[in-house]
């Protein structure tokens, strides 16, 4: 049994702090050479059966480097092939996503109708690196399901974003009749809950991974950048802002690595946990940007590919606005 600290050892030797964004295709590559893609599969599917520690931990190290593959997202679509048990090719499609090949499941909300034939007609937004997919996972009227890329009626809109780290594509659906149904309707909000919860821990992991890199980027500048003839680290005012940061960062860990080891924590509780790391993520890029001063504004700086994924990241699975209020809620009920 690999400890998690190997794990992580592993990650950190194969993706260095000092090269953010590394090419998608050669680090997806990377990573199916690895077993990454296994980690979560069970022992008895010719997985490595690792709890979601692991894959925790995998994602906390990919958000430190900013990473362009969308091992998330992969992840997911992986999680919703093996909860779907009567699904009748489900060893093959294991196999295949095992092996490297890519089904995501959306990050996004999906606008879908259902024609009177059974055919699906609509726009299912926020799939990440669609362009190297073989199918997506999706919700449909009728549960969830696996929609191949290459059928007929289905094809993908890239929509242009802020981040240049990460792409993201619409997949729009005309008349498409779906073959690879994973689950019925009945049985879709249980998957639902199930893979909501992952990825909210999934995202969380990727904020505090790159908030941490962040602010170690920021003190490491601190120490350098001088003026009245002293490192600015020197100034008190600053080592507040720097501690706050740190703070905000610890914070969001701790409540994260509560939640992932709490198996019986509801989809609020992860996403409590998502919402908190997010906020603090954007906090530390937008204090990073301040600390760095002029250069911090540049394209040339990376300062930049920080905030643009921290603004991202606040808003994909639901924002701060959607689960504050349903915590609301549930409290007052």
């Amino acid at each position: 049994m690999i400890e998690l600290n190997e794990l992580t050892d592993a990650a950190q030797k194969a993706f260095p702090a000092d090269k953010l964004s590394p090419s998608r295709d050669e680090s997806w590559q990377l990573a199916a050479e690895m077993g990454w893609l296994m980690v979560r599969l069970p022992e008895e599917d010719g997985g490595l059966g690792f709890t979601r520690e692991a894959s925790t931990a995998l994602h906390l190290e990919m958000g430190r480097v900013l990473a362009a593959m969308p091992l998330i997202p992969a992840q997911l679509g992986l999680q919703a092939v093996i909860a779907s048990e009567d699904f009748a090719e489900r060893a093959d499609w294991l196999e295949r996503l095992a092996g490297g090949e890519y089904a995501p499941l959306p990050m996004l909300s999906a606008k879908l109708t259902q024609g009177s034939d059974g055919s699906i007609s609509g726009t299912i937004s926020g799939v990440f690196e669609a362009d190297m997919a073989v199918a997506v996972v999706a919700q449909l009227p009728g549960g969830y399901a696996l929609v191949p890329l290459d059928a007929p009626g289905v094809s993908l809109v890239e929509r242009p974003i802020w981040d240049p780290s990460r792409r993201l594509f619409d997949v729009v659906l005309e008349s498409y009749t779906p073959t690879l149904m994973l689950t019925d309707a009945s049985g879709a909000k249980a998957l639902h809950d199930r893979l909501s919860g992952e990825a909210q821990l999934a995202l969380a992991a990727d904020c505090i991974g790159a908030a941490g890199a962040a602010l170690d980027m920021t003190i490491e500048y601190m120490k350098v950048r001088r003026q009245f003839d002293r490192p600015i680290a020197l100034f008190q005012a600053l080592k507040h802002r720097a501690a706050d940061m740190k703070t905000r960062i610890v914070v969001a860990e701790a409540l994260l690595w509560k939640r992932v080891r709490d198996e019986s924590a509801s989809v609020t509780e992860l996403a409590a946990a998502k919402v908190l790391a997010a906020e603090a993520f954007r906090f530390v890029t937008e204090e990073m940007v301040q600390l760095h001063g002029g250069i911090g504004l540049t394209d040339e700086h990376p300062c930049h590919l920080f905030l643009k994924r921290a603004l991202l990241n606040l808003q994909l699975c639901g924002n701060a606005d959607l689960w504050n209020e349903r915590v609301g809620r549930e409290a007052l009920a």
